[in-house]
């Protein structure tokens, strides 16, 4: 070898060392966050019970291990990177607690953190691979959007098409004339990417069917005439996919059950057997209109469960009735088990969740129960094994709560929302005899966009739009319907009043009803206990009354006393109003529109808050007043729930989730005008939010009643209530209440 060769073979030599050193030296470095980008290649897919084929348990393989994510810190943007690794173009949802059901081996990732524009989970911050203080009973979801991404072909994502059972249906074999929504009888089916299949009947019992029925929405299953189904079935070409299905009945899932699936081209299944077929007992809210009055007369006298605070049917805070006094559940070992006992108690199907940590918002007053366990076979909650409260088991953070499963009445498919910025607003359209047209505006409310929402399936109304002209709606520009009247409890707008032909004031799309939609809301309740505590009369001299007589704070007949001479009667009291929903209470006028009233010094944001009524014991008004919202804000919040809203410096107004407003006694319009009233026994009766300007999750609560005797000098309040807080036979006594005779009250 020459010289120069020798030379140009060293340097190479040299360059190649240094090279594999730098290389080494990266390799041997690691990441300083976020997951290595030299991990192996990774596999995902989602698993678990009971779940449709775009959710689920994210499982992860890595180095050929299958195992899990835990849920600390995970959100939405997490959920937005795995969906994509699963071929789904973003995600909707995710879940934690491992709500479908625990896995098994390593837990992968813990404490991640994506921004969700990373293309890989790798790019995103965690622990790194398997460290880990999890257990399995924390194990993180995903609910993907049902929505493939364009083109996605990768072996990566393995969706355990293997024998899962999701979704169910049942196929009636009479013609769709004859069948009227909800079907509630025919051959049961089970979804498989390929199509629907059925299940072998051999040992099919009736509490195979009791599931079937819960997971349909049916709090009962009934008997079938088999030998019909039979016949048709000899007829008709069929593909078994289960068999040796087993249930015990209490399960809320079939997939819950002891089953066996057919392999692939199985040939001669099912011998001598036939379809699996099952027959539903609808609940009264489903029952066809001639069995829905007596089965509501059955019910009668014996409702001890109730829920409050859903934005759709068959979901919401569990409420029980105990002493005549309704109370909450609390979260300790609530479980799918027992929710689907309530759920079933109260006419729906099996539990789709058990909703722990105050889900459905917050109650005030009682909690009558803790760690209900059930066998699932239970008629009733009541018949569960259970505790009885202590002072320190439970708060109201706590609340029990359920997601139940009804039956599909296709109320959906009647109404459209268009034109909006996002799928929760906009124009609201409704079919009628075949063709699409608008809703008029005219007389349309919070209870109406209520019922609107909920029939959308988009959870609570935010507001009642009036003018949509601003909606680029398309070329439907005919109106359909009118008068419509709703309470707010409606499944659909069709089952408000309206008028038989439609007939509008204001004619024109600008006009047309439209909706804004949230999946969350307000609820205020008033501190009942603290307006009996602090109840008192006062006379005041008419001088010191002017600001509150310009704000009509005072009865009629004070337009006509000796001013400044005289006074006014006045009673009294603290208002407290907690804010106990699922999002912050704010006007429904912004800023702009507030009115500025000199007198008091102060921004009105909306300009009836409260109503003050004093009433007799059939009802009759006797002096009235009211509250304007004079100042919106937090005034106290719950122990680690920062304050929002503050009035002063023309600040934003509202009140936050778990903050409560406090009205003393002491300022000015906190009062009714009973200068003119004569003694007597009254009901004094105070209504937050009476024009339901503001939407919340629950109009019920917002009323509060307490008995009140005056003898003409003195006044005595007692008994205050929240006013659905209290049994019917109670509520009852409270109006017949016969009045105090001294000043002597138990």
């Amino acid at each position: 070898m020459s010289t120069a060769a020798g030379g140009r073979w060293g340097l190479l030599c040299l360059l190649c060392v240094t090279w594999l050193w730098v290389s080494a030296a990266q390799r041997s470095t690691p990441a300083p966050t976020g997951l290595s980008p030299g991990s192996p290649r990774l596999q995902f897919r989602l698993a678990g019970y009971p779940r449709k084929h775009n959710e689920g348990r994210v499982e992860v393989s890595y180095n050929q291990e299958w195992g899990t994510i835990c849920d600390d810190d995970f959100t939405l943007a997490n959920a937005h990177v795995l969906c994509r690794h699963l071929g789904f173009v973003a995600a909707t949802g995710w879940t934690h607690s491992a709500k479908y059901g625990k896995g098994t081996g390593p837990i992968w990732l813990d404490n991640l953190s994506c921004t969700g524009s990373e293309k890989s989970i790798v790019e995103c911050q965690s622990r790194g691979w398997g460290n880990s203080d999890c257990s399995h009973e924390e194990d993180a979801g995903v609910v993907c959007k049902d929505e493939r991404v364009a083109g996605f072909v990768d072996s990566n994502v393995i969706e355990t098409e293997q024998n899962q059972v999701e979704e169910l249906r049942l196929r009636p074999v009479v013609s769709p004339a004859r069948r009227p929504l909800p079907i509630m009888e025919g051959i049961v089916e089970v979804r498989r990417r390929s199509g629907w299949a059925q299940i072998c009947d051999h040992n099919w019992d009736s509490r195979n069917s009791r599931v079937v029925c819960g997971m349909l929405g049916f709090p009962a299953e009934r008997k079938v005439n088999r030998n019909f189904y039979k016949l048709y079935s000899e007829r008709q070409e069929l593909n078994y996919w289960l068999r040796s299905v087993v249930c015990t009945g209490s399960e809320a899932h079939l997939s819950m059950c002891t089953l066996e699936f057919y392999k692939s081209n199985t040939t001669g299944a099912c011998q001598g057997g036939m379809p699996a077929v099952v027959s539903c007992v609808p609940g009264p809210l489903f029952a066809p209109a001639s069995a829905q009055k007596k089965k509501r007369q059955q019910r009668q006298g014996q409702q001890r469960l109730r829920l409050r605070g859903g934005a759709r049917p068959g979901e919401g805070r569990i409420e029980v009735l105990k002493n005549n006094e309704w109370g909450t559940v609390c979260d300790d070992r609530w479980d799918l088990v027992a929710a689907s006992v309530a759920c079933r108690e109260l006419g729906f199907g099996s539990a789709k969740e058990a909703l722990a940590g105050a889900r459905m918002g917050q109650a005030m007053g009682q909690i009558h129960l803790t760690e209900v366990r059930c066998s699932g076979s239970e008629k009733s909650l009541w018949n569960c094994r259970y505790k009885n409260i202590t002072q320190e088991d439970c708060k109201h953070s706590e609340d029990a709560g359920v997601r139940c499963n009804i039956p599909y009445m296709g109320y959906e498919t009647t109404i459209r929302i268009v034109g909006g910025r996002t799928p929760f607003e906009g124009r609201l359209e409704v079919k009628r005899a075949g063709r699409w047209g608008t809703i008029c505006s005219t007389s349309w409310g919070t209870s109406e966009a209520m019922v609107a929402c909920r029939q959308l399936g988009l959870g609570y109304a935010m507001h009642a739009v009036t003018e949509t002209w601003y909606w680029d709606a398309g070329n439907v520009t005919e109106m359909v319907l009118s008068g419509v009247k709703c309470t707010g409890q409606e499944m659909a707008l069709s089952h408000c009043q309206q008028h038989s032909s439609p007939s509008c004031g204001k004619t024109g799309p600008r006009f047309a009803a439209g909706v804004i939609c949230s999946e969350t809301a307000s609820d205020l309740l008033l501190h009942a206990l603290l307006v009996q505590e602090t109840a008192y009369i006062e006379d005041r001299p008419l001088h010191m009354l002017y600001c509150a007589a310009e704000e009509n704070c005072l009865s009629s007949s004070a337009r006509n006393a000796n001013w400044p001479y005289g006074h006014r009667r006045l009673l009294r009291f603290s208002s407290q109003i907690h804010n106990h929903g699922r999002a912050d209470f704010r006007p429904k006028a912004g800023r702009h529109s507030w009115v500025w009233h000199e007198c008091h010094g102060h921004y009105h944001s909306m300009d009836v808050f409260t109503h003050y009524d004093l009433l007799t014991p059939n009802g009759t008004k006797v002096a009235e007043g009211h509250k304007a919202s004079f100042c919106l804000e937090d005034t106290e919040c719950d122990e680690a729930v920062g304050k929002r809203y503050e009035c002063a410096n023309f600040g934003e107004q509202g009140i936050t989730v778990g903050c409560w407003d406090l009205y003393r006694h002491d300022i000015d319009c906190q009062w009714i005008d009973i200068t003119d009233v004569k003694a007597g026994n009254y009901i004094l009766q105070v209504v937050i939010n009476p024009r339901q300007e503001v939407a919340e999750s629950d109009f019920t609560n917002n009323a509060m009643k307490c008995n009140c005797k005056y003898d003409g000098h003195r006044v005595w309040v007692h008994n205050c209530h929240i006013g659905d807080a209290l049994s019917e036979e109670a509520s009852r006594r409270f109006e017949q209440y016969p009045g105090q005779l001294n000043n002597q009250i138990v």
